[in-house]
């Protein structure tokens, strides 16, 4: 059995499984909700599917009926489709060993600039074969002279950031994990005093994790798509690096916290990695 949880832990699960399949997704549609460079999904019988708690905190994203979150902390919660006698649940959320591992990535004609495949599974442009089902066009943005650009999923909330962020870096711990939903999540750090909220500040709700110190997600309350967090006694934003629209320009400079990382995500490619923080960022 496999358990699984929300970062607040209002939604509760366990799956009987066994797994069917897991995957990658790249398109900006994941790459939007969950804040991420990808979301990792699972698919298992939905007979072996229970919820323990939260149903009534689960809102259906207006931008997406395939896509709901926990309205108190915004953590994507797992869609059952009935008539396919399936349940879909994101690998971020679930707990220990699942038994199964990524076995390809799609959407990767969607990939974000910024994020580089270094792993040898297979890689579909779109969805892998023999799949027919339709692809959504989303509009590009158009880009601005030293201004990188973001939004949510449903484009209600905004921001942009002058210049060059101060860094990027990949997240594997516990909280990052349960918060993007996600194998793990990449955050930008940007001076508040460059960036700027273009519309739907009011749109936005913060979750801090009681227990912590300053870890804390923000989320767009209309469609879950993850959302920037400021945190003025720091003198920056958190940025989640999937809800940019446009490059900014950096790219990640290592992997931190990997002691937490999840088991079933290996880690490639030739960033430094770090066991919790590096000494400087």
């Amino acid at each position: 059995m496999t358990k699984g949880a929300c970062l607040c832990g209002t939604v509760r699960y366990e799956i009987d499984g066994p797994f069917q399949t897991m995957l990658n997704c790249h398109c900006s549609m994941c790459r939007k909700f969950h804040g991420s460079a990808f979301a990792t999904a699972l698919v298992a019988p939905l007979p072996g599917f229970r919820w323990l708690a939260g149903e009534h905190a689960i809102r259906t994203s207006c931008a997406s009926k395939y896509r709901l979150f926990c309205t108190t902390c915004g953590s994507a919660a797992p869609l059952l489709g009935p008539e396919r006698q399936l349940a879909l649940v994101h690998a971020g959320n679930l707990e220990g060993d699942l038994g199964i591992a990524p076995e390809f990535h799609q959407f990767v004609g969607s990939k974000a600039p910024w994020y580089t495949i270094t792993d040898s599974l297979p890689q579909f442009e779109v969805w892998p074969p023999p799949s027919q089902a339709p692809v959504v066009a989303r509009p590009t943005v158009p880009p601005k002279e030293g201004v990188t650009q973001g939004s949510c999923l449903c484009g209600d909330v905004a921001f942009e950031l002058d210049g060059a962020p101060i860094v990027m870096m990949n997240c594997h711990c516990s909280r990052c994990r349960r918060g993007r939903s996600a194998a793990h999540a990449t955050n930008v750090l940007v001076a508040l005093d460059k960036f700027r909220w273009v519309r739907g500040e009011a749109q936005v709700a913060s979750y801090k994790v009681p227990e912590a110190l300053r870890f804390g997600v923000a989320f767009c309350t209309g469609c879950g798509g993850a959302a920037p967090r400021l945190s003025p006694e720091r003198g920056f934003a958190v940025v989640p690096a999937g809800a940019l629209d446009t490059d900014p320009g950096i790219r990640p400079r290592a992997h931190i916290f990997v002691n937490s990382k999840a088991s079933w995500f290996p880690i490639t490619g030739d960033l430094p990695q770090f066991a919790e923080l590096p000494p400087q960022i």
